[in-house]
């Protein structure tokens, strides 16, 4: 499972804008954001020449983090959209927007998605049916995710379900609270994309 190391406040600060890595406190007061509006390090606040391969850079950076997933992984995602029929940017977001951690999420189970590949490798959560343990499934148009009926009682599963009204569910999810379920009605179009990433500027600084 992919890990991401370091203070999550310090990786959204560096970005300049939220990620929502910590859950509920993305949406207080406590946001790093919030508190300190300025990239950590001691020459935070020194004003800094951007070329357009370092703004590039920023955008592959902040996909990376909000997203949760590694390098090495990330570069597949790419390489995968470039193999497909359509706008490379848009099939790259699609591809990390339909990742079973990331459609765990916005369901409204977990606060995170740290929190959600937590529930998915120890093995709470199901698609039709079957168990899955792996944070990066990509899931399809059609099916159906669920907490596992032995799961339903975890506190942090209660948690996330009773402040899922922090959450916008997006319209190409259908969600069931009562029942612990979802379902995913259809690809996402880039529209229905929150990421805050411009991803046009991902595919150029890969193919430099």
């Amino acid at each position: 499972m992919a890990r991401i190391n370091g203070a999550a406040c310090k990786l959204c600060r560096r970005e300049k804008e939220k990620l929502f890595l910590k859950g509920l406190r993305c949406f207080s007061d406590k946001c790093g954001v919030v508190k300190k509006p300025y990239v950590p390090g001691q020459k935070a606040k020194m004003r800094l020449v951007e070329s357009e391969y370092y703004t590039q850079l920023r955008e592959k950076q902040k996909a990376k983090r909000y997203y949760g997933v590694m390098e090495a992984q990330f570069l597949n995602y790419y390489k995968k959209a470039t193999r497909k029929q359509g706008i490379t940017g848009e099939i790259l977001l699609q591809l990390l927007e339909t990742r079973l951690d990331n459609v765990l999420y916005l369901m409204g189970f977990a606060t995170s998605r740290s929190q959600s590949k937590q529930l998915i490798s120890h093995g709470h959560v199901k698609v039709n049916g079957k168990k899955v343990d792996v944070p990066s499934f990509q899931v399809k148009e059609g099916q159906v995710v669920e907490i596992a009926d032995e799961s339903k009682d975890i506190p942090s599963i209660i948690e996330a379900k009773e402040s899922a009204g922090s959450l916008s569910i997006p319209e190409w999810l259908e969600v069931d609270f009562k029942n612990f379920k979802g379902k995913i009605i259809r690809i996402p179009e880039r529209a229905d994309i929150k990421a805050p990433v411009k991803e046009q500027m991902i595919v150029e600084l890969y193919s430099k």
